[in-house]
């Protein structure tokens, strides 16, 4: 008996090569978050400028810096438009903190050393089921941000980033119009919240999160023209979350925890929800079988860091039936999150 190779064609180019190509994606991060941190797309914003030009704002070594900059350029990230001579690119152009879909402080997120040295630890996550974070660094990831204000930043700046392109997605694929009063859990600064309040002038809005978040958000809601729509409220969701609301949302924070952790945020909410009320999450929604997505690679980052999970659509409805919830439906949006949606039974 014989059994069919899986791959029916022959590869575009060979499989070692390939294989190799998607080992040295740990140095693409590196590339970007060193483009990042030096600010080369704020400099190259007005007029490409040459190598030179580039080392000497940077204080960088002129050879070394085109070598990374030839490197990302060879990505579509970049181009050298004349020799040593670099311009922006569209892919470049969320490296911009100007930007107005800027990633720049995600891309240093993602390539400080106190985040990648934990994805070097995939395999101890992998034999254990435990998140590497907390064996790398002798805490878990949101202990270790609460006592590291400059880690901290940079995390809440990203996650800000992540909101700013994330919220005109969901904003076009839901209908918030039929709320009253949205509850938004862990939003963070505000910046999603503070969007659909501007896009439905009839809804009332709660900020919830930890003390320490809440204390941050006055200025970006001040900033958004909201604040006199927004109750800010500082506290723990595995305790409580304000109640009285027909509307919760929760934007990249299920995926954050385990089963058991997820339900009992989920059991909270349902204990205050109006009974004819929704709660929305957004998150990936993983696809089934071999199908490329974003949420795939993103489910090893929670499996590395916070221990959380992306979960595909039964798992999401197994998910809010354990805490009293019954999926309506899953939104998609022009994103790769969508909007899920799920009401009490």
């Amino acid at each position: 008996m014989t059994t069919a190779n899986a791959t029916a064609t022959p590869p575009e180019i060979p499989a070692e090569a390939f294989l190799i190509q998607q080992a040295f994606g740990a140095l693409i991060t590196q590339a970007l978050y060193v483009a990042a941190k030096l600010g080369i797309a704020d400099l190259l914003a007005e007029q490409p400028q040459t190598i030179e030009q580039l080392a000497s704002a940077t204080h960088t070594q002129e050879r070394a810096l085109y070598r990374v900059l030839r490197s990302l350029a060879s990505i579509g990230v970049f181009q050298e438009t004349a020799p040593k001579v670099f311009a922006l690119t569209p892919y470049a152009e969320p490296l911009r903190t100007d930007a107005p879909n800027s990633m720049h402080s995600g891309m240093i997120f993602m390539g400080e050393s106190w985040h990648w040295q934990v994805w070097g630890q995939l395999l101890h996550s992998v034999e254990t089921g435990t998140p590497a974070w907390g064996h790398v660094h002798g805490a878990e990831v949101f202990d270790y941000f609460s006592t590291r204000p400059t880690e901290a930043e940079i995390f809440n700046r990203a996650m800000t980033d992540m909101s700013v392109s994330t919220a005109p997605a969901v904003i076009a694929a839901y209908d918030f119009s039929a709320f009253t009063t949205l509850v938004d859990i862990a939003g963070g600064h505000g910046y999603l919240l503070a969007q659909i309040l501007k896009a439905n002038p009839q809804l009332k809005g709660v900020l919830f999160d930890v003390p320490s978040v809440i204390a941050g958000a006055a200025a970006l809601l001040e900033q958004e023209g909201v604040t006199g729509r927004v109750e800010t409220v500082a506290g723990n969701f595995f305790a409580s979350v304000p109640a009285n609301a027909d509307a919760y949302i929760m934007k990249h924070i299920i995926h954050d925890w385990d089963d058991e952790q997820a339900a009992a945020i989920l059991r909270n909410i349902r204990k205050g929800i109006h009974p004819d009320g929704k709660v929305l999450l957004v998150e990936t929604v993983v696809p089934e079988g071999n199908e490329s997505h974003y949420s795939k690679l993103l489910d090893l980052e929670m499996l590395v860091s916070p221990g959380g999970i992306e979960r595909t659509a039964g798992e999401y409805r197994d998910l809010f039936a354990a805490a009293g919830f019954k999926l309506t439906r899953i939104v998609p949006t022009p994103s790769p999150y969508s909007v899920i949606e799920a009401v009490p039974e």
